[in-house]
């Protein structure tokens, strides 16, 4: 077994690890995510119940409660923006995991000699570049959405 066959596998095994620890704190980030959204909304409510039911309250009082109203929907919209860049990076994980299964199907087609290859062998080789090169698409779309996104916030 040559060294560059070992040193590639390992790379493989490591660059997987990285996505999968990666992939790990998206998740947990997700269900914070999550929980706080929840404790927002029951803020929200319980805010709006006040601002609704003292209509004798202080102006100020009734302007601070309408303050932390709106610092909260502020929150939860900052909350939603990365929630939707954490999926974006899901997608992102996926469409990297997939590429690297396909790159190593393909180098295993492509270190074969051409001699030995059947047409089912080139066919398939063909096949496994097409979808890589889908795959390397979406990923560049994705990235684009992103600096999009990032752009449209500056």
């Amino acid at each position: 077994f040559p060294t560059w066959k070992r040193t590639l596998a390992r790379r493989a095994r490591e660059s997987q690890m990285k996505r999968f620890c990666k992939a790990q704190a998206i998740q947990r980030r997700l269900e914070e995510i999550e929980v706080t959204f929840r404790e927002l909304e029951q803020q929200g409510i319980k805010l709006e119940k006040l601002l609704r039911d003292e209509n004798e309250s202080p102006a100020d009082q009734q302007t601070q409660w309408t303050n932390q109203l709106l610092y909260l929907v502020q929150k939860k919209n900052n909350l939603m923006t990365e929630e939707s860049d954490l999926m974006i990076a899901v997608q992102e994980l996926k469409l990297e995991e997939q590429q690297c299964q396909l790159d190593e199907k393909l180098r295993s087609y492509m270190n074969k000699e051409d001699t030995l290859k059947t047409p089912e062998d080139v066919k398939a080789e063909q096949e496994i570049l097409k979808q890589l090169v889908e795959v390397v698409n979406k990923r560049n779309v994705l990235i684009q959405l992103q600096e999009e996104r990032r752009l449209s916030e500056l």
